[in-house]
């Protein structure tokens, strides 16, 4: 009789290429039997993305040493990928990369504050799409170092609704008549109140006599906030964003069948309306801000975190209420312990953050924000890995060289409830 102990235990490694996206030949991404999501090499290696956002090469001047040479910088902190933005200038170092289709070009765009995208309700907008995608995509469609494509860099998906900040539906529904969006907004919200602009109104607890009050409103920057509008703002969002990635990925797929789409890098968290229509079968691998990553047991695809950066108040102020806890007498120990210093708190949370975005079963990789400090950004608090001087930010490279070593191993032991 066989004993328990020898009986065969499933290879929770083990690939189920049924589950893939993507052509063969070229990155793909699939689980395995554990439901860890993988991205996949041309040669279906296991490939856990760890890149680096908006890589800007000047001409390195001979003068400088070697190790001032962003690739060999970018291999030497264990980076494997080229993040969106940037100028391509390490495209040719060996590096597997994003590149950008930037579909904002290619149509009408919608400008506001906190809004920029296509007049995606335009009846030209899906030939502006292919036209673009054919232009830009269409020659790289061979390129085995190319991870997939990044249909816009950055877009403004609008503010989340504020009385200082009107959301996305204000924004459309105060447009020029000249866009198609425009009419389209008041076509949906109008058949969502029965025909009536009052209706309209009343639903969202504002009075509104004709279109030029809201028009006004959001002149004056006062945002909509009622429970009504933000129902029907939510609805809105996502029709948009439907939109926006089916058109997109059509677009990108018949101009290149052979790679990953991943949808747009948002600048920041922009909220579920959004966030569920970045999925599959519009996007292959869903780029998403590292604070918005689908929650632990929850049914999801892939995602490529992005925007990691811990140069924030979040991660170095002291925690709340910990200057006001109970005064009663502390151990010894504690009393002689060292108290952390703003650094020390910034590098052990993000530390901390980062190992669970790599424990995360939906986690395919991770990009970090940005490749050089920003204008007005101070160390050791600012967001680049090199300083404007060209320097090192070691506060962040030495911890991100450490984490990049173990950035697989920490993705194999992923199970589906991982926290996030």
């Amino acid at each position: 009789m066989t004993s328990v102990d020898a009986v065969p235990q499933p290879d929770s490694e083990a690939l189920r290429l049924a589950t893939g996206r993507g052509a063969g030949g070229f990155f793909r991404v699939a689980q395995d039997q554990g439901d860890r999501w993988w991205l996949l090499d041309p040669a279906d290696q296991k490939f856990f993305a760890r890149g680096v956002q908006g890589i800007a090469v000047a001409p390195r001047d001979p003068a400088q040493p070697p190790a001032f040479d962003p690739a060999a910088r970018l291999r030497h902190w264990g980076f494997n990928l080229v993040g969106p933005g940037g100028d391509g200038g390490v495209h040719e170092d060996g590096f597997a990369y994003l590149a950008v289709v930037d579909f904002v070009r290619s149509a009408p765009v919608i400008a506001a504050p906190g809004v920029r995208l296509p007049d995606v309700f335009a009846p030209d907008w899906p030939r502006f799409a292919t036209d673009r995608a054919q232009a830009v995509c269409g020659p790289l469609a061979g390129s085995r170092e190319l991870l997939g494509w990044v249909t816009d860099d950055a877009p403004a998906w609008g503010q989340a609704a504020t009385p200082r900040r009107p959301s996305l539906l204000q924004v459309c529904l105060s447009l020029e008549p000249g866009f198609a969006t425009y009419h389209a907004a008041w076509e949906f919200v109008l058949a969502l109140h029965g025909g009536r602009i009052d209706a309209v109104g009343r639903a969202w607890g504002v009075p509104l006599a004709n279109k030029e009050v809201l028009r006004e409103l959001t002149r004056a920057e006062q945002g909509l906030v009622t429970r009504g509008y933000l129902r029907d703002e939510a609805r809105w969002t996502r029709e948009f964003a439907r939109r926006y990635f089916a058109t997109t990925a059509a677009a990108i797929r018949a101009a290149d069948p052979h790679h990953l789409v991943f949808g747009c890098r948002f600048a920041g968290p922009v909220g579920a309306a959004v966030a569920a229509e970045a999925v599959f079968p519009a996007v292959d691998v869903a780029l998403l801000d590292w604070s918005e990553l689908p929650a632990p047991g929850a049914a999801s695809g892939p995602v490529l975190a992005a925007n990691v950066n811990w140069a924030d108040e979040a991660f170095w102020r002291p925690a709340v209420g910990a200057a006001s806890r109970p005064s009663a007498p502390a151990p010894v120990a504690v009393r002689h312990a060292r108290v952390l210093t703003s650094v020390e708190r910034m590098l052990r949370r993000g530390r901390g953050a980062l190992e669970r975005t790599a424990r995360h079963s939906a986690a395919v990789g991770y990009l970090w924000s940005q490749w050089q400090d920003g204008p007005g950004e101070q160390p050791p608090f600012a967001r680049g890995l090199v300083h404007a001087n060209g320097s090192e930010a070691r506060e962040h490279t030495e911890l991100l060289a450490q984490f990049n070593h173990h950035a697989e191993s920490l993705h194999r032991s992923a199970s589906r409830s991982s926290p996030p």
